[in-house]
């Protein structure tokens, strides 16, 4: 299953958003704070439950250059997948957005497709948010 987050134009350097995500401990800025819990994180790795049922690890997983960075499911989560995080340079702006890959059967598709859009939308207004 793929899903494409909106794209979102980000007020800070290409340079200044992938720092950001350099620390994955960031990403928590990014999550919505009423449907986690249970926040653990280093600068490369982190877990946390979603919505109080799900348990989510991601691990940092590679980047290219300071256009994309990697992270993949930790094993903790309920499915294996992948996050790209793409930056692309805009002036002295920043256009992103967030690419999930997973490895889902169609029964659960159509539970998590909706929630995982919902989520991955809302990271990326969240992100264009936080270098206001």
């Amino acid at each position: 299953m793929k899903i494409e987050s909106t794209k979102v134009e980000v007020n800070a350097s290409q340079e200044a958003v992938f720092d950001f995500f350099r620390d994955i401990s960031n990403l928590k800025h990014l999550l919505p704070e009423e449907k986690i819990s249970e926040w653990k994180s280093t600068s490369s790795e982190c877990s946390f439950k979603a919505q109080g049922a799900l348990n989510i690890s991601l691990v940092q997983d590679g980047n290219e250059g300071g256009n994309i960075v990697y992270m993949k499911s930790g094993v903790k989560s309920p499915f294996p997948f992948r996050l790209s995080i793409y930056m692309l340079p805009n002036g002295n702006k920043t256009n992103g957005y967030i690419e999930f890959n997973g490895d889902v059967n169609l029964f659960l598709k159509k539970i998590v497709e909706k929630p995982l859009t919902n989520l991955f939308n809302d990271m990326a207004q969240k992100l264009k948010e936080y270098f206001v």
